[in-house]
């Protein structure tokens, strides 16, 4: 029986490193390939033994491969066949984006109609999973946020996300691909690097401590996400891929949680009274972004019967835990 193919664009990232785990934990009888850097191919394989030790990583091979590069990447489909898609290659920060937005634009629309070009003119259709985003919306609401709800992209990241969104619409209907779009929202884990909230803040009450820094500044305590485990995403989306979905899902826990919570649940680990050492200021945060984001993922729990399992404080303890290891 042959092996079936799997490739990852993006295979380093976050979300890359427990989607491999969890395929590798649950079938031998597979191929990853995955196109990465070089020099992120270390700190992959660490982060894929320091979650389990007893993968089989012979059955994994990282490819150094620009996605950039049309021709490499045709090459490299003609090559490998996959049976499974799942692109999670490009920037993941929208605030990067707002700084360099036609870098970040060039970046994501060329590497996705690299990568469906190459599938494309290999008559390769295989089930393909392509991360959309909650910053699509970018509306300020207290409903919960589902696949009809309006988009308003305001920033390169968001108009770039939305222009694959509704591209690969046209890719379903004129060649019946199975192609889900996962449109999600916050999704955390302890690979997240300190630009990010949740890190920022668990460094930041680690320093103070350890008596390294007497503050921490935010934008606000009162904005509310929808934050979730990475681990419980990739989930749905490989069962988005091996169902052969090809449909738009949110991707969420349902559950809104402030700034404060988080703020308050670290310091509290910490035995730190917050109020003694938060500080806010508004410059912080991007110009009309929105007070309330929460996931309705009604359509794929109906459909699948999938939903998040980790908590919110269980999520804030392994990033808590991994954090003091490292630093």
């Amino acid at each position: 029986m042959s092996k079936q193919k799997i490739l990852i664009t993006g295979i380093t990232g976050q979300d890359g490193i427990f989607l491999t785990k969890k395929l590798l934990e649950e079938n031998n009888n597979i191929h990853i390939s995955g196109f990465s850097r070089n020099a992120e191919t270390e700190q992959f394989y660490k982060k894929l033994e320091y979650l389990n030790k007893n993968l089989a990583v012979e059955n994994l091979n990282i490819v150094n491969i620009n996605i950039s590069n049309f021709s490499a990447v045709s090459d490299f489909v003609n090559q490998f066949k996959p049976d499974y898609v799942y692109n999670l290659s490009g920037p993941s920060s929208v605030y990067d984006s707002i700084e360099n937005p036609v870098n970040t634009s060039l970046e994501m629309t060329t590497n996705f109609m690299n990568l469906i070009n190459a599938l494309i003119q290999n008559n390769n259709y295989s089930n393909f999973f392509q991360p959309s985003s909650s910053e699509m919306f970018n509306q300020d609401t207290s409903s919960r946020l589902d696949e009809e709800s309006a988009f308003n992209p305001r920033s390169s990241y968001a108009l770039s996300k939305f222009y694959i969104h509704k591209f690969i619409e046209i890719l379903r209907e004129k060649y019946e691909w199975k192609i889900s779009n996962g449109i999600l929202f916050n999704h955390e884990s302890e690979f997240r690097v300190e630009s990010f909230l949740i890190a920022k803040i668990i460094n930041g009450a680690i320093d103070i401590k350890n008596g390294n820094k007497n503050e921490l500044i935010v934008g606000s305590l009162e904005m509310t996400r929808d934050w979730s485990f990475a681990g419980d995403i990739v989930e749905a989306m490989q069962l988005l891929v091996e169902q052969g979905n090809n449909s738009n899902y949110v991707l969420g826990s349902g559950v809104g949680r402030s700034i404060k919570d988080i703020i308050e649940f670290v310091f509290e680990y910490y035995k730190l009274d917050w109020k003694d050492y938060v500080n806010i200021d508004e410059e912080l945060l991007r110009t009309g972004d929105p007070l309330h984001v929460v996931s309705n993922p009604k359509k794929i729990l109906n459909d699948t019967g999938w939903k998040t399992k980790t908590s919110f404080e269980e999520l804030l303890t392994r990033c808590i835990q991994y954090n003091e290891k490292i630093k």
